[in-house]
């Protein structure tokens, strides 16, 4: 059996393994890696931003204006809706669960406070991170069963493989901040690929949610897109600015839209 044939539940479960793996990946660097470099950590952030910023809209935004046009209301309706709650959600987690942005002091850390460790507040900023590029996936398969034009299987695999790119660095950034904490590497290796365990789940409800209520689709497309915007400004982009590596992260944010946008219109 292809893996075109699966159902869509099991190809959204089967790509959230996938990004996690990749994830896994990026953490297992810790083992080759004796020092760190400040500009290979913020260039990584930006890069994992850039292609998140390229995914919302080639994958997920423009997809919902398309499909918007076919509803009989204003066509960025739709999507702006989505994409507003996306937002608010996500600030509703940021505000809500403990964790601690990479590279910014413990005196910085957000949500309600707590007395954890710095290790599992990191290990948190991480893991809300992966929520909307779990649901981000899930939506995408989960689409696939409406025939749409807009939405197909390569389309989804697209956004997949760009997803999983930009966890190695992500991976790899969670892990050298707990090794930095005085965890040794092979929990630095563990906590860092388990913080990706979350993408697996949220793809399967992301799928569920739009393959039972396909008039979600649109809303449920921007709505992802919109909470992975939150995390690149919020957290992504901040934290490869503050070293002073500003030329370097930047650059690194655009060849990372570059690499998705490329994938998206070549593949996709």
């Amino acid at each position: 059996m292809t893996f075109e044939n699966f159902h869509p539940f099991t190809q959204a479960f089967l790509a959230g393994l996938f990004t996690w793996g990749l994830t896994s990946l990026g953490a297992a660097v810790i083992f080759a890696t004796k020092a760190f470099k400040q500009k290979l950590m913020d260039s990584m952030l930006g890069l994992s931003g850039g292609i998140m910023i390229a995914a919302s809209f080639w994958s997920l935004l423009s997809p919902a204006i398309e499909m918007s046009e076919h509803l009989g209301v204003m066509k960025w309706l739709p999507t702006a809706i989505g994409f507003t709650s996306g937002v608010l959600f996500l600030k509703i987690i940021d505000k809500i669960l403990p964790h601690l942005h990479l590279g910014f002091p413990s005196s910085e850390a957000e949500g309600i406070k707590t007395s954890w460790k710095r290790s599992i507040l990191l290990i948190l900023a991480i893991t809300l991170h992966n929520i909307p590029e779990g649901l981000a996936i899930g939506v995408a398969f989960g689409a696939i069963s409406s025939e749409l034009s807009s939405i197909t299987l390569t389309a989804a695999i697209t956004l997949t493989i760009g997803i999983g790119i930009q966890n190695i660095p992500e991976g790899f950034a969670v892990s050298a901040s707990l090794r930095r904490e005085g965890m040794s590497r092979l929990k630095s290796f563990w906590w860092g690929s388990f913080s990706g365990a979350v993408e697996p789940l949220a793809a399967i409800l992301g799928a569920i949610a739009v393959f039972f209520i396909k008039p979600l689709l649109p809303y449920a497309l921007a709505f992802a897109a919109g909470s992975m915007m939150f995390v690149v400004v919020e957290e992504v982009l901040p934290e490869s600015q503050r070293n002073n590596n500003t030329d370097l992260a930047t650059l690194s944010v655009m060849l990372g839209f570059l690499i998705m946008m490329i994938l998206d219109v070549a593949l996709g």
